[in-house]
């Protein structure tokens, strides 16, 4: 439970920080002491380290989410990229569309239930699925337990032009990759990702010792 976190950082004195995975990085920042620039601006956490003033919270999902991407769109097909789909509203989200304009691409938010500035999975029609050749996939569907779920886009709409991204890194496929494959779309899970994040973490704990 997220409330345990302050016990958590008393019972181990030496603990230099720890990263945040779903469902808790937005949930965690009431119990931090401050947030770095990136992390505030994007509204949701994934790195903690203890300072001389506190718990401080960063965001390395956008560093790792960025050169990851960036990768995957160096495919000879992904020229002319100006539009994604971002499916799912949570802290993972929070960093795609964030970091997403960054790279000149103008991102949607999909969900289920309408917000002010998304649309709902019964919004896309084949315009818009025509428009946004780029899908990210940051919702939790396709990992354990929901193995054999995935979000509820029309899949018989996508062509060998879409680009297919998924956060998810475990399974290696998930359904979503799966059907995207299928009709011929290109695929990248979050495995890359994860490492770069990771390695970013390590920096944010160890930049000062």
């Amino acid at each position: 439970d997220i409330s345990l976190l302050p016990e958590l950082f008393n019972m181990y004195p030496n603990l230099l920080g720890v990263n945040v995975t779903i469902p808790y990085k937005k949930a965690v920042i009431p119990y931090l002491d401050d947030l770095n620039e990136e992390a505030a601006a994007v509204g949701a956490v994934n790195v903690i380290k203890r300072t001389q003033m506190g718990l401080v919270g960063y965001n390395s999902d956008v560093f790792g989410f960025g050169g990851s991407l960036n990768k995957f769109l160096q495919h000879k097909d992904a020229s002319m990229i100006n539009n994604a789909l971002v499916l799912g509203n949570g802290g993972a989200a929070k960093a795609v569309l964030y970091q997403l304009p960054k790279m000149g691409i103008l991102p949607t938010l999909v969900s289920r239930t309408p917000t002010p500035d998304g649309i709902t999975y019964d919004d896309l029609t084949p315009d818009i699925m025509n428009l946004n050749r780029l899908i990210i996939q940051t919702t939790p569907l396709g990992m354990s337990p929901y193995v054999d779920e995935s979000p509820n886009i029309p899949y018989s709409l996508l062509t060998p032009r879409h680009f297919l991204y998924d956060l998810i890194y475990n399974p290696a496929e998930t359904l979503f990759l799966k059907q995207g494959k299928a009709r011929g779309a290109k695929t990248c899970n979050g495995h890359e990702m994860l490492v770069l994040q990771a390695i970013k973490s390590w920096d944010i704990w160890t930049s000062d010792l």
